[in-house]
């Protein structure tokens, strides 16, 4: 199976995690999701207002220069460690 399908097998397989990971995990799913799949950040930073759309692009922002394969493994690995 290619890494492509790898990754976008769990992409599935995250909607069906036993339990919801905490906040921390989430952001760490959703910067590994973003960097595998468009690469670097990229767009204006969320205001201030905006907590959660700033805590989602900072957590993106900390994988800048990471590889999309690199992150696409790093994906997986963390949905298969989450599915148990």
């Amino acid at each position: 199976m290619s890494l492509q399908d790898q990754f976008t097998q769990a992409q599935a397989d995250s909607k069906n995690l036993p339990e919801r990971p905490d906040n921390m995990t989430l952001l760490k799913i959703y910067a590994l999701f973003k960097q595998g799949s468009s690469g670097d950040v990229t767009g204006e930073r969320p205001g201030f207002t905006d907590m959660v759309g700033r805590a989602k692009y900072d957590a993106w922002e900390q994988l800048k220069g990471t590889s999309q394969e690199d992150a696409m493994q790093q994906y997986i690995d963390l949905i298969e460690e989450l599915k148990g």
